[in-house]
């Protein structure tokens, strides 16, 4: 492939743009510089520079994020900052996405990528891919909350109960809650429902992949092929 579309395809800008950094001596291929955008390389596996950053070639882009607090997950943000500010230029280029959002003030465990296949098998409620969020909680938690958390609450303005997959005490006001699905502020009102509130909300899990103790808030990196298999090998709930 081209060197020129071998940087497009990473979101690097116009193919004209892409054609002009190679000529103005900003790439280096394989640690050498290359200054023809015509030159072609296999593209599998392709390690490579543009001004100065290191980059390898990837196909799709997936990805997962540390979520701070006060980060909207959108393209066009309301009221606080976009969580694609915290993501180098080249991937909001290329039209990574967030999977799914979380609120301005949750934090944790989110996952965005260009695929769109990806997209719909992570997010479709056919798969019911279950997150796992650490919650906070104003009051000590009791077993009669857990119990009706598990059996299902009624969310004001739903339909039918929504039930928690699992419920786990980690501390008087700490718990894990599984969920399956994801409706609009779903933990907020389900510890409503059952008369406390949350103070602190932050994802830990999605499917059998958790948060990695070493991805600070506000980092970001590549999922590993581990790490897609994990998420994908799984079977509908």
């Amino acid at each position: 492939m081209q060197l020129e579309r071998i940087l497009f395809s990473q979101g690097f800008g116009s193919r004209k743009g892409c054609r002009s950094l190679v000529r103005h001596h900003a790439v280096t291929v394989q640690g050498k510089p290359c200054d023809d955008p015509f030159a072609e390389f296999d593209p599998a596996g392709l390690e490579f520079t543009v001004n100065g950053e290191a980059w390898q070639y990837h196909e799709k882009a997936y990805l997962m994020l540390n979520k701070p607090a006060n980060y909207e997950c959108s393209h066009k943000p309301k009221h606080h900052p976009s969580v694609f500010m915290l993501l180098p230029a080249a991937l909001t280029e290329r039209d990574a996405q967030c999977i799914g959002r979380l609120d301005e003030d949750t934090t944790g465990l989110i996952l965005l990528s260009d695929d769109g296949q990806f997209i719909h098998r992570m997010s479709s409620p056919k798969w019911k891919v279950p997150k796992v969020y650490e919650v906070t909680t104003k009051h000590p938690v009791d077993e009669a909350q857990v119990s009706a958390l598990i059996k299902g609450v009624q969310l004001v303005d739903e339909t039918g109960i929504t039930a928690a997959l699992a419920c786990n005490v980690v501390s008087d006001n700490v718990i894990h809650l599984t969920l399956a699905e994801g409706k609009y502020h779903q933990v907020k009102r389900m510890l409503a429902a059952v008369s406390n509130r949350v103070e602190g909300l932050k994802r830990i899990k999605i499917g059998e992949l958790d948060l990695p103790d070493d991805l600070a808030e506000g980092e970001w990196r590549w999922l590993t092929e581990a790490e897609m298999k994990m998420l994908t090998s799984a079977e509908r709930i």
